[in-house]
């Protein structure tokens, strides 16, 4: 089987580096903490989910997960410092120990968790590859892109998605690569290629920049399950679970009502015993992983449970305007669903 170009030099470094990439079993912890800082390896700039605003000071959806492991880990959401990493270089930087976290729209597949050595700990959207394309064309379904000319960036499980998609309907396409979605973006809106590909939330997320967005069109066809995720190095079990329940005191405090602003009344008089052992009301599950019993507090009250992040970040009143969709919690005919604290 050939493999990319982008596994095999994660590999190589690997090979080279006699293993070196594994993580040792509380290294990360220790690491970030006696540096007082998280790296958090994040996307280039994507609005909604991972982009500088003019000040420098970054924000998203998955910039809320950093904040998150930050204020559970070091006591403060702010003490991360943002490493933008390509599609390229995103795996490499983590492998590397050059970040500590990655929380970029990266998605958890069978040879990224094996052959890279890698931790996907959870997903934290459920995404699907997409197409856009400009009203002009005329377009109205992906299997009208037959001979189109198409923008995508290389090193992504959508490369290979879009060759698999064009040769199961027998079309034929030409490729315009590009490194990153500012790239992808400015290469789109200079007719370089006839569509972008990317998955869907990135499609909505950067049509949502445009001076004029309701020229371009998303195509109804989803051609691939992206369920996108934070990672963590291979060897460090404490540091991955730590990164994990993280992520899952961000999904149950939904499902359990545990809001930005209610969260120091319910931790002093909620009768539920879940929402008590997650806001350490009761027992000390924060010891079981090597931090105190408010870490899971103090990462909701970072930027509020999951459906505020997805709200104020990508919900639809925001202008990226996604719906919950698969992302609504299990209760709500989703896919969101936190394993028990207990």
């Amino acid at each position: 089987m050939k493999r990319s170009v982008f596994l095999g030099s994660v590999a190589a470094f690997v090979a080279a580096s006699g293993g070196a990439a594994l993580a040792a079993e509380g290294d990360t912890l220790k690491a970030v903490q006696d540096r007082g800082e998280l790296i958090c390896g994040v996307n280039t700039g994507l609005v909604g989910f991972a982009a500088p605003d003019a000040s420098g000071n970054w924000t998203g959806f998955d910039i809320a997960i950093c904040k998150a492991v930050a204020a559970a880990v070091l006591g403060d959401p702010n003490k991360v410092k943002y490493v933008p990493t390509t599609g390229q270089t995103r795996f490499t930087a983590l492998s590397s120990g050059e970040v500590d976290v990655l929380a970029r729209n990266s998605t958890w597949t069978f040879s990224r968790d094996t052959d890279l050595a890698l931790d996907f700990i959870g997903v934290n959207y459920y995404d699907g590859q997409g197409f856009m394309v400009s009203k002009d064309l005329g377009v109205t379904s992906a299997k009208e892109l037959d001979g189109a000319t198409i923008c995508i960036q290389t090193g992504t499980t959508t490369e290979l998605n879009l060759a698999d998609y064009f040769k199961a309907n027998n079309m034929a396409y030409q490729p315009v690569n590009i490194d990153s979605n500012a790239e992808g973006e400015q290469q789109y809106m200079a007719g370089a290629c006839d569509a972008y590909t990317t998955d869907a939330s990135g499609l909505a997320a950067t049509r949502a920049a445009f001076a004029d967005p309701e020229n371009h069109v998303i195509l109804p066809e989803i051609v691939s399950k992206e369920p996108l995720g934070p990672a963590v190095r291979h060897g460090d079990n404490n540091w991955g679970d730590i990164v994990r329940w993280t992520l899952n005191a961000l999904i149950a405090a939904e499902e359990y009502g545990v809001t930005s602003t209610n969260i120091e009344e319910l931790a002093s008089n909620s009768e539920n015993p879940e929402v008590q052992r997650l806001l350490g009301s009761s027992d000390d599950l924060g010891a079981m992983i090597g931090l105190d019993k408010d870490w899971a507090k103090r990462a909701i009250m970072a930027s509020g449970n999951y459906g505020e992040i997805f709200a104020k970040t990508i919900g639809e009143e925001t202008p990226i305007g996604l719906a919950r969709g698969l992302n609504a919690q299990w209760t709500q005919g989703g896919l969101l669903y936190a394993p028990p604290f207990r």
